[in-house]
């Protein structure tokens, strides 16, 4: 997605060879197949996967940015977007076995490896305009659940987001490292990299061990 100049408070265009311009292109390509997967394991076709690989990869960013009045939307200023997302789509329709045993976990992996990446970009996009710590906690989640939440919908599926998973959790917990990084003055792309592998790390080690938030439940 566009971004600011870590050096200036205006919006300019993101330079392909930066780090965040990676960060942003592994979130698309991660949320482009994780759509495509739950998709084709339901038998949609070229189309329809297609469709759920785009509004699982930018639905989040989309909205984030109209919430922020940042206009021209991002994947219409950049094409790359659109056409990284087709081209991920694509190939995986082509190679992954939707009747596979390994559905799940392919798409657990690829959403993780979406939330990690996306929860950073919404994080600084929100801190690039100004917005303040719990702002842009909240607009950081918002890039990565937004997208998931339509798929599952489409898709006829309870949202991941909705359920016990340690989901949310796992974004904010980077989310707030990344700031504490930044307020002792860690180097950008060390902080940028760290929240990235706490988020991934603890994701994944909720999947690995089945960690889950317990329910709240009145008894009478």
């Amino acid at each position: 997605m566009p971004i600011i100049a870590l050096d200036s408070d205006l919006i300019t265009t993101f330079n392909p060879r930066s780090l965040i311009y990676l960060f942003d292109m592994i979130g698309i390509v991660a949320c482009s197949i994780s759509g495509t997967i739950l998709a084709k394991h339901k038998n949609f076709d070229v189309f329809g996967c297609l469709l759920v690989s785009i509004v699982t990869a930018i639905g989040g960013g989309t909205v984030r940015d109209v919430i922020l009045d940042r206009h021209p939307l991002f994947w219409m200023v950049d094409m790359s977007y659109l056409t990284v997302i087709t081209i991920s789509s694509l190939v995986m329709q082509i190679f992954f076995h939707p009747n596979s045993r390994r559905v799940d976990t392919f798409l657990k992996l690829s959403d993780t490896i979406g939330l990690s990446a996306f929860t950073l970009i919404g994080i600084k996009v929100a801190d690039s305009m100004g917005a303040n710590m719990p702002v842009a906690l909240l607009l950081g989640v918002i890039t990565i659940i937004v997208g998931g939440i339509i798929r599952d919908m489409i898709c006829n599926e309870i949202p991941l987001v909705l359920q016990q998973e340690i989901y949310i959790t796992a974004a904010l917990t980077g989310g707030i490292l990344y700031f504490a990084l930044h307020h002792i003055g860690v180097t950008a792309w060390i902080a940028d990299i760290s929240a990235m592998a706490t988020i991934f790390t603890l994701r994944m080690l909720a999947i690995r061990y089945d960690w889950q938030f317990p329910t709240i439940e009145w008894k009478y």
